[in-house]
């Protein structure tokens, strides 16, 4: 017996706005309905040894052209460990305001193993409700003895 195949996720969003220089291209459709989005917010980030970061979904996060985002919903969570790391990145948890509802309840944790990923999706109308001030930290922590890499992709909706 053997077995054969592929996993991948591939990310296409298109994000179009004026920037100083030129008209930069981040496609999906605009809007807040199914299967749309009007925000998106991507980055690599890496963590020093056993440390973690908070993200603020409501007007703590910028895109490409500086604007601040504040997600009313999340449609779309991707996050990935870099294969080098020789730790877990933990996502969830966050100790006050965290963003949970994706989750059962705010002490869940989801680990990303190195070189692995998940995505989450909501391509209904309802998404993912962030509340600004009580549900919109999104704790990302890095278990490893080194620093740990990791990409992050957040795609949703402002209204």
């Amino acid at each position: 017996m053997a077995v054969s195949g592929q996993i991948k996720t591939t990310i296409s969003i298109t994000n179009t706005g004026a920037s100083d220089l030129s008209s930069p291209t981040e496609t999906i459709t605009d809007g807040d309905a199914i299967n749309k989005m009007d925000i998106v917010w991507s980055d690599q980030r890496t963590l020093t040894a056993t440390t973690s970061e908070n993200l603020d979904l409501a007007g703590g996060l910028t895109d490409t052209y500086g604007n601040t985002l504040t997600f009313a919903k999340v449609k779309y969570l991707f996050v990935s460990a870099a294969a080098a790391n020789n730790g877990i990145i933990q996502v969830g948890g966050a100790a006050s305001n965290a963003f949970v509802n994706w989750v059962a309840n705010s002490s869940d944790i989801l680990q990303v193993r190195a070189g692995g990923w998940f995505d989450l999706a909501a391509p209904d109308a309802d998404g993912y409700a962030v509340t600004a001030g009580t549900g919109d930290i999104l704790k990302i922590n890095n278990t490893g003895a080194a620093a740990g890499t990791y990409n992050i992709a957040i795609g949703g909706v402002s209204a």
